[in-house]
């Protein structure tokens, strides 16, 4: 777990297990760590990524204003559906465009799957969390087919088995309700 924490802080890409899929995170504040992340899985930066932690706390920087407003819509939305969500946020204005892409929300859930609760701890944050896949292909279920996607161009692994969902986390925008991904 420190191995990935470490290399999230020195800028690295690290593939871990999610409530559905493996993941490939990085520190979504670091630039190059999110350029790089883009190169591995082919993506245009113009999509925008999905940040994930432990706990709001966490996630309170990406929260636009008005702050307390967004934060208690969130906090509502998770309580009235607590099964594993993206929910669109209106971006803090502090949000880079390697983030949010040409949007003026970010994506963000609160992850409750226990690798990814652990190395958002241990990092000590909130991370990007975008599928393990290069774009357009099926997203990684297995660390074997992290490995056949990537090898060794990421700088670390996390041990783990992916969550009980059989597909990636719904997305829905938390003012309007409309589903975006189901």
């Amino acid at each position: 777990m420190n191995y990935c924490a470490t290399a999230l802080r020195r800028g690295g890409v690290v593939a871990y297990p999610t409530e559905a899929v493996w993941g490939l995170g990085c520190n979504p504040w670091d630039r190059s760590a999110v350029a790089k992340l883009l190169e591995l899985k082919v993506r245009s930066p113009r999509k925008g990524l999905i940040v994930i932690g432990a706990d709001i706390r966490s996630l309170t920087p990406f929260i636009g204003e008005p702050l307390s407003e967004n934060v208690r819509l969130l906090e509502q939305a998770i309580a009235a559906r607590p099964e594993p969500i993206t929910w669109l946020v209106p971006a803090a204005r502090a949000v880079p465009s390697w983030v949010k892409g040409v949007y003026s929300s970010v994506a963000m859930r609160i992850t409750q799957h226990p690798p990814a609760v652990a190395l958002c701890r241990a990092y000590g944050g909130a991370i990007i969390s975008s599928s393990a896949n290069r774009s357009a292909s099926p997203p990684a279920t297995t660390a074997a087919q992290v490995r056949r996607y990537f090898g060794y161009r990421i700088d670390a692994l996390l041990p783990g088995a992916v969550g009980r969902l059989i597909r990636p986390t719904p997305i829905m925008d938390l003012y309007t309700g409309e589903m975006l991904r189901a």
